[in-house]
């Protein structure tokens, strides 16, 4: 009797110790997921800035570059795209990957329009503009940099064992990595 009760307990033991670690690693994946989150909401908000940017930059060339009406149109017609994608479901962050790249292209032909206008150049407005819209590319830098890292980090937790049958036991799916352009390995060429 006292060796069954004592088997009883150990199994019991063993049992609690199973539930508990489930219910710790769950919790640890959820925390992982959140800091996934987390990033990808920073990486927004740094997409929102330079967005945000864009018409006073656009309103500015547009006094010095009356006849460039096409680019200026693109590069609006580019920002307002890249406000109507949400990243919701596994392939769109491709989706919002491209249109932030046709965005970015719009940006820098348009830094080039600028070139050919010395006054524009000058033009206080247009450099504290400049500036910020640089500034603003470097955080998206390191906004992506960071999401991909915390997007690493998830993944690698929902795909090691035992982690693993937490994971598909919870529905969990691994995430998207931001990834570079095809073609973003040659340097851009620049043409007057």
């Amino acid at each position: 009797m006292k060796s069954t009760l004592v088997v009883l307990g150990s199994v019991f033991g063993v049992i609690a110790i199973c539930v508990l670690w489930f219910i710790s690693a769950g919790n640890g994946l959820i925390a992982l997921d959140e800091k996934v989150n987390s990033s990808w909401s920073q990486v927004e908000n740094v997409y929102q800035r330079r967005a945000d940017l864009i018409p006073n930059l656009v309103n500015t060339v547009k006094g010095y570059a009356k006849h460039e009406t096409e680019l200026l149109t693109a590069v609006t017609e580019a920002r307002a795209s890249v406000g109507q994608i949400k990243v919701s479901a596994p392939g769109d962050l491709k989706k919002f990957e491209a249109a932030q790249g046709q965005l970015s292209s719009a940006l820098s032909r348009l830094m080039v329009v600028a070139e050919k206008y010395p006054d524009l150049k000058a033009n206080q407005n247009f450099l504290e503009l400049q500036s910020q819209l640089e500034g603003t590319e470097n955080r998206i830098t390191v906004e992506r940099q960071r999401f991909n890292e915390s997007a690493r980090e998830f993944n690698t937790a929902i795909r090691q064992f035992p982690k693993s049958v937490v994971a598909d036991s919870k529905g969990f799916k691994a995430r998207e990595y931001f990834e570079a352009k095809k073609g973003s390995e040659n340097a851009p060429e620049v043409k007057f």
